[in-house]
């Protein structure tokens, strides 16, 4: 949804001409540490260790993330991070379609921790987005807005986990759709790329589970669990 220059200037994670982005506060104590900044939501390109996101088209003036168990997609794209900074939008999905507002993406991945900890995660949207980990609810930014970082901790295990970033814009044309963590102990923020959370790529080397977990891994579309309770 619009908004103001002076709304976008204070969210916006600039980026230099160095391509660095400066760390600085966005609310609370974390702070983000950014290195490069998306322009689309993710290509056709397979990427088996990124996420899967599979676009959907949203009925005008819905008010909140729809329920996709209702709807069929119409396309599919991947990435392994999500990073894209309060930014005009009217490309739509070349060769999905067109639409550049009510639509609607829903994200599935998987990641591995090695350093078992309590992780900090967030979530900028504009406009309404939710964060699962294992089916569990970890951030709820849902809803018509502007772009608004939403926190939520979680205590991880070592191991493969599964996750889920459900994201839909309403009207043009400003959006907005960040992924970030902390690691343990850590108050900087960086972008949560899912080739940092890979998991050793000889199997002598995992510390927790093995291979053959990849194939036990539940859906991370089935019904979510309880939520944890995020913050601003």
């Amino acid at each position: 949804m619009p908004r103001s220059p002076l709304q976008l200037l204070v969210l916006l994670l600039a980026v230099t001409a160095s391509g660095q982005e400066p760390a600085h506060s966005t609310g609370g104590d974390a702070t983000f540490s950014v290195t490069a900044t998306e322009t689309v939501f993710g290509t056709t390109v397979v990427s088996p260790s990124g996420l899967r996101g599979q676009i959907y088209l949203m009925q005008e003036d819905s008010k909140a993330l729809p329920d996709f168990d209702d709807m069929k997609p119409v396309g599919t794209i991947y990435t392994n991070r999500l990073n894209i900074q309060p930014r005009h939008f009217t490309r739509g999905f070349p060769g999905v379609t067109n639409r550049d507002e009510w639509f609607a993406i829903d994200y599935t991945g998987r990641f591995y921790i090695s350093n078992p900890s309590k992780y900090s995660f967030a979530l900028i949207s504009d406009d309404g987005s939710k964060l699962f980990i294992h089916r569990r609810e970890i951030i709820n930014n849902d809803g018509i807005h502007g772009p608004i970082r939403m926190m939520g901790d979680v205590k991880l295990v070592g191991g493969l986990h599964t996750f889920r970033v459900s994201y839909f814009q309403g009207p043009r044309d400003v959006l907005c759709l960040v992924l970030a963590v902390s690691d343990p102990g850590e108050k900087t923020l960086s972008i949560f790329n899912t080739d940092t959370f890979k998991p050793p790529a000889n199997p002598e080397d995992w510390k927790y589970g093995s291979p053959a977990d990849l194939d036990k891994l539940p859906d991370a579309k089935a019904k979510p669990r309880k939520p944890v309770r995020s913050s601003k």
